[in-house]
Order: C-alpha cells, then sequence, then structure tokens
C-alpha cells in the first residue's frame, strides 16, 4: 500500500494514499481533528477513573497518544486496544515527528514505545496505559462483548471502504460496547446514522472539527 507523508493546515502531518485518495486524518489538521472528534466529543463523556477503549483504525497512534495524555492529566487508568490490518511502518512513524508537537512532545519515549511494542499482546506503556494493537482485519476481529466504554471508530470514509460501515461491523461495535457506552465517528453521512439508530444507538449529530460541519456521537442505552 503507497503512502504519502502531507503536512495538514495545522502544521501537523499525516498520511495520504494515492490509491483511495483518503488522508488518514483530516488534512485541515491531524492534530486538532482528533483532539475534536475523539478526545473532546468522546473521551471527555465518560466518567469512570478506568476507562476500556477500543480504536478501529489504530493508523499513525495519534489518537492512542492523545488518549494517554488526557489519561494522565485526568489520573485515569486506560486498556488501549488498537485494531489495524496495515501497520505504518517505523520510517514512517519518523517523519510524521508526532513527538514535536505542542503536548506530545512531552511524551515521546511512551509515544515510541506504542509503536516499538508486540502486536497482538497487551503492552503496559506506563503503569495507568495499557496498549493491545490487534493486527487483524475487521471480518477476522472478535472484540469483548460488552466491554469497553468508549469506541473511536476511525476507520477510512464510505466511499473508500464501504465494507467498514455496514451493519454487521456497526453491530459488531454496538455488541461491543458497555451499557452507557460512547461510539464517536468523524462521518456524518445519513446512511451511518440511520444504520446506527437502527441498531438500537442512541444517535446525536454534533458539530464537526474544522472543515466538517458535523461528526456522529451515539450512546449504547
Amino acid at each position: 500500500m503507497k503512502r504519502e507523508i502531507i503536512t495538514t493546515k495545522d502544521g501537523s502531518k499525516t498520511l495520504y494514499i494515492p490509491g483511495i485518495y483518503e488522508h488518514y486524518h483530516s488534512n485541515h489538521g491531524a492534530l486538532q481533528e482528533s483532539m475534536h472528534v475523539f478526545i473532546k466529543s468522546g473521551w471527555e463523556e465518560i466518567r469512570k477513573d478506568e476507562v476500556n477503549v477500543l480504536e478501529i483504525g489504530f493508523g499513525t497512534g495519534l489518537n492512542a497518544i492523545i488518549t494517554l495524555i488526557a489519561a494522565k492529566n485526568e489520573n485515569k487508568k486506560v486498556n488501549y486496544v488498537g485494531l489495524e490490518a496495515f501497520p505504518v511502518t517505523k520510517e514512517e512513524v519518523d517523519l510524521l515527528k508526532y513527538e514535536d508537537l505542542e503536548g506530545i512532545e512531552n511524551v515521546k519515549s511512551e509515544f515510541y514505545k506504542m509503536h516499538s511494542t508486540e502486536w497482538d499482546v497487551p503492552n503496559k506503556i506506563i503503569d495507568s496505559f495499557s496498549l493491545n494493537k490487534v493486527q487483524q482485519k475487521m471480518e477476522d476481529f472478535i472484540p469483548k462483548k460488552e466491554h469497553f466504554d468508549l469506541i473511536y471508530f476511525d476507520a477510512f470514509g464510505p466511499r473508500a471502504q464501504p465494507f467498514m460501515w455496514t451493519d454487521e461491523v456497526l453491530s459488531k461495535m454496538y455488541g461491543a460496547l458497555s451499557t452507557n457506552g460512547v461510539f464517536v465517528t468523524y462521518c456524518a453521512k445519513g446512511d451511518v446514522r440511520r444504520s446506527l439508530i437502527s441498531l438500537g444507538f442512541e444517535v446525536e449529530k454534533i458539530p464537526g472539527p474544522p472543515g466538517k460541519r458535523e461528526m456522529l456521537r451515539a450512546r449504547k442505552k
């Protein structure tokens, strides 16, 4: 899979796949998109001291490292599972230079540890943050039932990867969430929203990150 490094409008970098015309993060700003969609709109909704997080699309590790920072700031414990079928390379991680971004510069060693640890086993990044990177395709992934408090659904968009947005996949996400668990995604497409509602989610459209008017947040009631 050919990937290119590009610089987004907030100065942070991301990966671009020319073959499917998809960015790993918004070209309006990789860091500010992740902060808005996953921390502000997802993480900040969880009122627990220990949080089980599932990320669909571990990718560059940006969402994981900003979650670690948020957890440290709030003295919370995190058990983080990141699903990724096509891991980024060490060379790509070096070129992204996320360790130089404001806030992340204080957790450089933790960020590199996330990318150097083994796959498919839990690894302690710091005492309060455990990471299990799962290298699987979605069709082979079987998450724990009713286990996760928060799901970051960061798959490529429905145009590029329609198979990631089917009722079957979204039902798997519903089953993985605990009661009152939160599902967040940058996507705001009507058919995705309707699918989530049909599966039993309570869904709301909320303001999106810069460059995107809306996004979706859903709860399992």
